[in-house]
C-alpha cells in the first residue's frame, strides 16, 4: 500500500489545479520582394516616376511569435507604404494556410521612398503587376516562419540616438505666411521650413529619439530575430532600394550572426511623421560627408550598444487585439469641389503635374470616398513588452504620448502598419497648416483621428494587460520644488501632451486655458533642474495665448515668474511681441502690466515695459548701453515682474533691471493674466514658454534670483 504524505498530496492537487506554464516559440525569415519585371513605378514623390534599376534588394522580414494558445506574426516589408486592402488580402490567404488569426497578423511599411509603388498616393498609382507579386510574397513572409518555430526567450534593449533624428516640421513667421495649393494663406508651418532661418521660429513639436529593439533568441542563446523601431522618416536613396531601414538590418545581421544562418535583423518605422535626420537648429547647411552608408554604420554601432545589454526572460503569455474604426475623409467644399472638379477634367487621361493638379485630383477622390475603415493592433509579449500600431504617418508626440501612458514598461509603436492611411498630425497642429495637413490621400483623415486613435491604442493595451495607464505629468526636479516651497497662487509646469488645460501644480485648482494654436511637448529649459530622470517639457505659442483668471488678486502686488524662448529672427520684432499681459481681454493696455520684446536699430533683443504711466522704452537707461541686458534668440531665459504698490521690479535672468514707480493712480485691478501675448489679442510673441508661477504678493529680490540660480545655476550677473 502506497501512503502519500500530506504536503506531497497537496502538491500534486495544485499541479492538477494550475494550467501548464505554456511554452513561448519562435521563428523568423526573410522574404525577397524585389520585382523581377522593370521598369516599376515607385511613389514617394509629387509626381509619377518608373526605375529601371535595382541598387539594394528589397525585403519582407518576419517573425512568429507563439505561447500554444496564440500565434502573432511581424511582417516588416521595404515600401514606402502598403494599403489596407493589399495586407488583409495576404491576412486571408495566409490565415487559410495555417492556424493563426488574421487580426493576429501585423503587416508593415519601412516607407523607404525607392520601392515599388503597390499603393496610389498624390501624383503616382500603384503599379498593378507589382501588387499581384507583392501579395503573393507577403504570403510566404507571414507562412515561412511558422515553418520552425524553436524554444526562446525575449528582452528589450533602447539607446539615445538623437543625433540621428530631428524635427523637419517648423513654425514659420507671421510675416512670411505661404499660400497652400488651393491660393489660401494659411501655410504657418512646413517641412523643412527651418532650412530658412530668416522666416522659421523653431520647431512644431518633439523627436522620440529612442531606438527601442525587442531581441529574441533560443533557450540555448542562439539568436532568432530582432525587430528595431526608430523615428527617422528616411535617408534617401536611388534606384530601387530598401534605404537605410536595409542597411541597418542587414548590418546588425552580420554582427549578430557572424556568419551563420537563421537570424533576421528588421527596422520598423517608428513615428516620423515630422521627423528628419537634418537638426535645421543646429546648421542649415547639409553636412558634405554625410552619405547613408555612413548614417547606417553610426545606427548600426548604437544598435550593437543596445542590443549587448539586453537581459532575457520567458514570458508566459502573448497576446494581441484589433480595433477597425471607420473615420471621415475631410471633404471638400462645394466651391472647391467644382474648382478641382474643372481642373480634373482638364487633364483627361494625363496623370497630374503640378502641385495644383495633384491637389484637385485628390479632392475629387476624398469627395467620391468620404470615409474609410483603418485598423488600429496592439500586442503584448509577455508582462513588460507591448507594441501598438497606427496606419499612418504619425507625428512623433503622438508616439510619446502612447508610450508615456502605456501600463507596460517597454512599448514600441510602429506606424504605416496594416495601411497607408497619411498623415495624422494632432488637431492643434491642423490650425498652422502645411503639406502635413492639406487634404488629400496622403493626409485626409478628419482633424479628430490623432486623438482617436491614440486613445484606442491605449484602451487595446489595458485591456491586454488588466492595468491601468500611467500617468505622464513630469516629477518636480530642485527648481520645481524650490519654486513651490514658496507657495504660488498658481504653478503651471506646460508639459502637457494636449489642450485646452494647462495644469495648476500649486494644489489651489487654479487651471490656465491653451488658446487653439498652442504647441506642445518641446523642449523646455534645464532638464535636470525641473524635471528628474527626463527632459523638460515646454510649449510652443504661435498666435497663441495662455490666459488664467486669478480671481482673489485684487490689490496690486504680487509676481510673475515665467521662462520664455524667442524665436523670431533677428531684426522681426519691429512692433513688440508682448510676452505678459495683466489687463482684460480684448481691452487696451491703459491699465494693468505688460512686458514684452523689441528689436532695437543695433540689432539687439530687448525687454519693454508699458503700464498707465509708464513710457514704452526698453527696460534700462538708452544713455548706459550697459545698463541695456539683451535678449539672445533660441536661448532659454529667466522673466520675473515684481508689483508692490505703485512700484513695478523687473528681473531678466536673476538681474534686477529696473523698479520703476507709475505716475498716475492705476483705476481698477484686472484678475485675467495672459503669457504669450497681451490684453489686446495680437501683437503676439513668437517662441516657447514654460514655468510660469504666479504669487499672491510681491516676493523678495533675493526669492527672485534664487529661482533663476536653482535652474541656471550662478552667473557672473547673480550675486
Amino acid at each position: 500500500m502506497i501512503r502519500f504524505s500530506c504536503s506531497l498530496v497537496t502538491l500534486l492537487f495544485l499541479a492538477l489545479q494550475s494550467p501548464a506554464l505554456a511554452e513561448f516559440k519562435a521563428g523568423s525569415a526573410i522574404t525577397d520582394v524585389t520585382p523581377k519585371t522593370l521598369p516599376v513605378l515607385v511613389n514617394g514623390s509629387m509626381v509619377s516616376r518608373s526605375v529601371d534599376k535595382v541598387k539594394t534588394p528589397v525585403s519582407a522580414r518576419s517573425l512568429a511569435f507563439t505561447d500554444e494558445k496564440e500565434t502573432i506574426v511581424l511582417v516588416v516589408v521595404d515600401s514606402c507604404m502598403v494599403p489596407r486592402d493589399l495586407c488583409d488580402k495576404a491576412k486571408g490567404l495566409a490565415a487559410a494556410k495555417a492556424d493563426i488569426k488574421p487580426e493576429n497578423i501585423l503587416i508593415s511599411a519601412t516607407h523607404t521612398h525607392t520601392a515599388p509603388s503597390c499603393m496610389g498616393a498624390l501624383g503616382t498609382d500603384a503599379d498593378p503587376a507589382y501588387v499581384l507579386f507583392l501579395t503573393k510574397k507577403l504570403v510566404d513572409a507571414i507562412l515561412t516562419p511558422l515553418k520552425e518555430m524553436k524554444p526562446a526567450q525575449i528582452g528589450w534593449g533602447e539607446i539615445d540616438a538623437g543625433e540621428y533624428t530631428a524635427l523637419r516640421r517648423w513654425v514659420i513667421h507671421p510675416d512670411h505666411v505661404q499660400e497652400d495649393p488651393f491660393g489660401n494663406p494659411t501655410v504657418r508651418a512646413n517641412m523643412h521650413a527651418g532650412r530658412d532661418r530668416e522666416i522659421s521660429v523653431g520647431k512644431t513639436g518633439p523627436e522620440d529619439p529612442m531606438l527601442s529593439l525587442i531581441s529574441i533568441q533560443s533557450t540555448d542563446g542562439e539568436p532568432i530575430g530582432l525587430l528595431s523601431n526608430f523615428s527617422m522618416h528616411y535617408y534617401g536613396d536611388r534606384d530601387i532600394s530598401a534605404d537605410y531601414f536595409g542597411l541597418f538590418s542587414n548590418g546588425l545581421q552580420d554582427r549578430i550572426a557572424q556568419g551563420k544562418e537563421g537570424f533576421v535583423a528588421m527596422m520598423s518605422h517608428g513615428c516620423s511623421g515630422d521627423i528628419w535626420r537634418q537638426d535645421y537648429e543646429k546648421s542649415t547647411e547639409r553636412d558634405p560627408d554625410s552619405t547613408i552608408e555612413n548614417f547606417s554604420e553610426g545606427m548600426i554601432d548604437l544598435g550593437m550598444s543596445a542590443y549587448e545589454s539586453i537581459q532575457y526572460h520567458r514570458p508566459e503569455s502573448i497576446a494581441m487585439m484589433e480595433t477597425r474604426m471607420t473615420l471621415d475623409y475631410r471633404t471638400p467644399d462645394k466651391q472647391l469641389l467644382q474648382w478641382s472638379q474643372k481642373i480634373v477634367e482638364e487633364l483627361g487621361e494625363n496623370l497630374p503635374k503640378t502641385k495644383e493638379e495633384i491637389y484637385a485630383r485628390e479632392q475629387v477622390i476624398l469627395h467620391e470616398k468620404q470615409n474609410t475603415e483603418i485598423v488600429v493592433q496592439a500586442l503584448r509579449l509577455g508582462e513588460k513588452i507591448s507594441i501598438t500600431t497606427t496606419p499612418n504617418e504619425t507625428y512623433a508626440i503622438t508616439g510619446l504620448k502612447i508610450k508615456g501612458a502605456s501600463p507596460t514598461e517597454h512599448t514600441m509603436v510602429i506606424e504605416l502598419a496594416n495601411g497607408g492611411d497619411g498623415y495624422i498630425p494632432p488637431p492643434e497642429q491642423h490650425l498652422i497648416g502645411g503639406y502635413n495637413t492639406w487634404a488629400a490621400r496622403s493626409a485626409g483623415l478628419e482633424v479628430t483621428a490623432e486623438p482617436k486613435i491614440v486613445e484606442t491604442s491605449l484602451a487595446m493595451l489595458e485591456d491586454l494587460t488588466g492595468k491601468g495607464r500611467m500617468n505622464t505629468a513630469q516629477e518636480h526636479g530642485p527648481a520645481a520644488e524650490y519654486t513651490l516651497s514658496l507657495n504660488p497662487t498658481a504653478y503651471w509646469r506646460l508639459d502637457e501632451f494636449t489642450g485646452p488645460r494647462a495644469l495648476d501644480s500649486s494644489g489651489n485648482g487654479l487651471d490656465a486655458l491653451f488658446e487653439p494654436q498652442t504647441l506642445f511637448y518641446l523642449q523646455g529649459p534645464h532638464h535636470s533642474a525641473f524635471s528628474k530622470g527626463e527632459k523638460n517639457r515646454a510649449v510652443h505659442v504661435a498666435d497663441a495665448r495662455i490666459s488664467a483668471r486669478i480671481p482673489d488678486l485684487t490689490d496690486r502686488n504680487y509676481t510673475i515668474s515665467m521662462w520664455f524662448w524667442s524665436g523670431s529672427a533677428p531684426g522681426k520684432i519691429d512692433k513688440t511681441e508682448w510676452l505678459f499681459s495683466r489687463g482684460r481681454n480684448f481691452a487696451d493696455r491703459n491699465s494693468g502690466d505688460h512686458v514684452g520684446l523689441i528689436d532695437s536699430a543695433d540689432g539687439k533683443r530687448y525687454l519693454v515695459y508699458e503700464g498707465k504711466g509708464f513710457l514704452r522704452n526698453p527696460i534700462g537707461d538708452p544713455g548706459r548701453p550697459e545698463s541695456l541686458f539683451p535678449v539672445e534668440r533660441w536661448k532659454w531665459h529667466h522673466l520675473a515682474v515684481a508689483r508692490e504698490g505703485d512700484t513695478s521690479h523687473i528681473f531678466l535672468d536673476g538681474v534686477h533691471l529696473i523698479a520703476q514707480t507709475k505716475n498716475t493712480a492705476e483705476e481698477g485691478h484686472p484678475d485675467t493674466f495672459f503669457f504669450g501675448g497681451p490684453c489686446t489679442n495680437k501683437d503676439f510673441f513668437e517662441g516657447r514658454l514654460d514655468e510660469i508661477a504666479v504669487f499672491d504678493r510681491a516676493i523678495s529680490s533675493d526669492k527672485i534670483k534664487q529661482i533663476y540660480k536653482k535652474a541656471a545655476g550662478a552667473s557672473p550677473e547673480v550675486k
